[in-house]
């Protein structure tokens, strides 16, 4: 047992001073609080071997950190080819000491992105060749895109779809630097001489979204898919079966440039993707040697200099535009060195007639189909039933909840804002559906984007109306004792009287919200119901996430046609062609 004397006490209050002091320091190194992925952004690579930059790297993270194994632990992402940069795990103080270092251009959080075709090619002018029209004269001069190299950053690609066979080509180019990353469910046999490479990024992707999707560069959205065969899928529908959803839109589906390499990298996992992981992407695309780069993503701030050095090594650039519209200031991209690309209509639409039971038919949009042997239980509109008219689907008002749906077609009349489909159409949907129905009209202001129509509407006809069309359809049902209604299915209409070479609505707007004088979106490209590959089949989807490849497409002819021409020349022969 020890004696409690004044020098015992001094040399206790000694080592607490020492433990406190050591504290402070710990703190200080590891900067205190929750920890988030921050990039940083160090300008051009200054060394000469990736190797090297990778320890510049950990040099700078570990002298923040006070040591190496922290830099180690801390590291997400090395940006080491086209530019210098790392993502990593860092408290707020540590970014902000970070930002202080001479050699650090920026210190930004990571941010989350999101992703924002059979007849839309010869709507451009850009024929295939068939036995009634030869191949347009671009096609036929850039040899259809042979060997240009087309990156694809999302959530990456189907390879056994047939908009990917690569019966007839020659080897892989011999620039090529890329590789072929393989997973549970992708083999080094699902790279090919169409697809030529294939990463993926899941460092920095929270597991309740990776345990969602494969852990390799196979695509369970159908997102990257269908860009990637809008941008150079291989000729489907030429000699053999048509390219259709369910024989809606049927015709010969290929990308732009059919001829092109495919080099895909997935930075989207259910969902989740970030702007760490995009610019991991963009980085490695330089590294590989791609001629095109084509993300059909929101693009945070990040992003914008991993593009700028990607097009200052002569890779173009192509972005969508962004989904916000029409609402202006709205276009997400508005970095001058990329191509910007906003969503246009082409002249095919998919009318689908509504007989009321006074025998008048009113037209609407829709991609709806009936199901060959559909099961007899089943609720369809092949007959008449009863109609219903809602003065409201807003979840809000509650309306629904008032009506008794079973075996009826419901009409929704909605709020002044509905403009596009929204919350509020796969609502009146999911109620439809849960509730018996067999049928949605559903009123907006415009019928640009019907896919809502298929995902949202298992078993039943949906369809988009204008506002005076669902008006009318109401006023019947109003004054008819026992009003009644059956949707015929959707046929597909190809004519110069559909609006074409109009901006779809959904489209977002320009100018640039932060650089008023940015005139932007550069140019707009098919973007509404456009059938390209999911999976094995052809689906229909919308939005300037598909306008973005049909540029990359052109972008990919004019560099075979001219291998010595920059981003910059190439962007300018798109953007001043009528």
């Amino acid at each position: 047992m020890g004696f409690y004397t004044r020098s015992s006490s001094q040399a206790r209050v000694a080592w607490v001073l020492l433990l406190l002091c050591s504290c402070t320091l710990l703190i200080r190194a590891h900067g205190g609080g929750s920890r988030k992925l921050y990039i940083t952004y160090l300008g051009d690579v200054r060394h000469g071997h990736p190797d090297d930059v990778v320890a510049s790297h950990h040099d700078m993270l570990g002298t923040l950190l006070q040591s190496k194994e922290e830099s180690v632990a801390s590291m997400v992402y090395h940006y080491k080819h086209g530019f210098s940069g790392f993502a990593a795990m860092l408290t707020q103080d540590q970014a902000t000491r970070l930002a202080e270092f001479p050699e650090v251009i920026s210190v930004k959080p990571s941010r989350r992105v999101r992703t924002t075709t059979t007849r839309s090619w010869d709507f451009l002018g850009l024929n295939y060749q068939s036995s009634h029209t030869p191949a347009s004269e671009l096609l036929q001069m850039s040899n259809f895109g042979e060997d240009v190299i087309i990156g694809v950053v999302d959530t990456e690609i189907w390879p056994e779809s047939r908009s990917f066979s690569d019966v007839g080509y020659g080897p892989v180019p011999s620039r090529w630097k890329g590789e072929c990353q393989t997973g549970p469910d992708w083999g080094i046999n699902n790279c090919s001489r169409k697809i030529i490479g294939a990463r993926f990024y899941t460092a920095g992707v929270p597991d309740e979204y990776l345990k969602r999707d494969s852990l390799s560069p196979r695509d369970h959205n159908g997102h990257g898919t269908h860009c990637a065969s809008t941008a150079a899928g291989s000729a489907v529908g030429v000699d053999g079966e048509a390219a259709s959803f369910h024989g809606l839109a049927a015709g010969v589906a290929r990308g732009g440039a059919p001829r092109a390499r495919i080099a895909v990298y997935k930075s989207i996992f259910a969902g989740y993707g970030d702007s760490a992981t995009v610019l991991a992407a963009i980085d490695d695309a330089i590294h590989d040697g791609v001629d095109v780069l084509s993300l059909s993503l929101t693009v945070p701030y990040e992003n914008s200099y991993g593009a700028l050095h990607a097009v200052q090594k002569g890779i173009t650039v192509v972005y969508s535009a962004g989904n916000d519209g029409p609402r202006p200031q709205t276009v997400e991209d508005t970095s001058p060195w990329v191509l910007t690309v906003a969503a246009s209509k082409i002249d095919r639409s998919f009318p689908t007639v509504i007989e009321l039971g006074n025998k008048q038919q009113m037209v609407g949009q829709s991609l709806y189909y009936q199901v060959k042997n559909i099961n007899s239980s089943s609720h369809t509109t092949s007959s008449f039933t009863k109609l219903i008219c809602a003065r409201s689907c807003v979840p809000r008002h509650e309306v629904l909840h008032e009506i008794d749906v079973k075996g009826a077609i419901l009409v929704c009349l909605n709020d002044n804002d509905a403009i596009n489909p929204s919350d509020d159409f796969a609502h009146a949907a999911k109620y439809v559906v849960e509730g018996g129905g067999s049928g949605l009209i559903f009123a907006q202001y415009t019928t640009d984007a019907l896919s809502s129509t298929v995902a949202y509407c298992p078993g039943i006809a949906c369809v988009i109306v204008d506002i005076y069309i669902s008006r009318r359809i109401c006023e019947y049902a109003m004054d008819t004792s026992s009003p009644t209604a059956k949707i015929e299915p959707t046929r597909t209409v190809m004519s110069k009287d559909v609006l074409a070479s109009k901006v779809a609505s959904f489209s977002s707007r320009g100018p640039s919200a932060d650089y008023p004088a940015f005139i932007k979106p550069d140019v707009a490209a098919p973007g509404a119901n456009i059938l390209a590959a999911v999976g094995d089949s052809y689906v229909t989807k919308s939005g300037t996430s598909m306008a973005a490849p049909h540029a990359a497409g052109v972008a990919a002819l004019l560099k075979a046609l001219h291998p010595d021409w920059s981003p910059a020349a190439i962007k300018s022969a798109i953007i001043t062609t009528g």
